[in-house]
């Protein structure tokens, strides 16, 4: 039987670490990935391109932080996209690159919109972050309208041995080094490899999605596994 997603830190110190590593946020996600998270977020994109391209479609950038995927769905679809986000120290780097991008805070098992509200919500690299994992999936089914769309882009385990234990190797050893250096904060990348390990497998995330009423679920995996990208529909 399929492990349901379980809890994880609490959202309060969640918020003061991103809030620490905020100023090198970005440097360090394309450093530390050699730069894959552009073409992940491209990717992304490139698959809601079809929902992005219908007039008056209402999108958010859920968990946005420093709004590097805001970005690529607002130049997609060429309208203002909404951003929300838990930590204001993200908000404000965002808001250094987009001024009139609009922003919000709010938690993500609380979203600040009516029943039915929204065409499509992307998260990406947030997920894992929710305190109740089965709580968000719930929250995101509430405001999307019925046949929208959800598209969850996190880490994963790379199913291959030998790339596995590379992956693990390097997430273990080589992120909280680098990450702490440049950041001044190795706990932050500390935290990163142990939540990825805690983190259902693509399957499971999958089976959870059903379980809160969305349907066509489907994923994908980048970069042999590191990545995966699920896309579902709102029952």
């Amino acid at each position: 039987m399929s492990r349901a997603p379980g809890a994880l830190p609490d959202p309060s110190w969640v918020r003061a670490m991103f809030s620490r590593v905020a100023p090198r946020y970005d440097l360090l996600n394309h450093l530390l990935s050699f730069n894959q998270d552009r073409r992940w977020r491209a990717r992304t994109v490139r698959r809601l391109g079809d929902i992005l391209r219908q007039p008056g479609a209402r999108a958010l950038d859920l968990c946005c932080g420093t709004g590097d995927l805001l970005r690529a769905l607002e130049a997609a679809c060429g309208h203002a996209v909404l951003g929300c986000d838990f930590s204001h120290a993200m908000l404000q780097q965002a808001r250094h690159k987009q001024p009139h991008a609009a922003l919000m805070e709010a938690d993500a098992l609380r979203l600040p919109f009516g029943d039915g509200s929204l065409d499509l919500i992307a998260i990406a690299f947030g997920f894992r972050n929710l305190a109740d994992h089965r709580a968000g999936l719930v929250e995101m089914r509430r405001v999307l309208k019925a046949g929208g769309t959800l598209a969850i882009l996190e880490f994963s385990r790379p199913p291959a041995r030998l790339w596995r234990a590379l992956y693990g190797f390097y997430s273990r050893r080589v992120l909280p080094l680098v990450g702490g250096l440049i950041s001044g904060d190795a706990s932050a990348y500390r935290y990163l490899p142990d939540s990825v390990r805690r983190f259902p497998a693509p399957e499971e995330l999958a089976a959870a999605m059903r379980a809160a009423d969305f349907t066509e679920v489907s994923f994908e995996l980048m970069s042999w596994g590191i990545v995966a990208l699920h896309l579902g529909r709102a029952g």
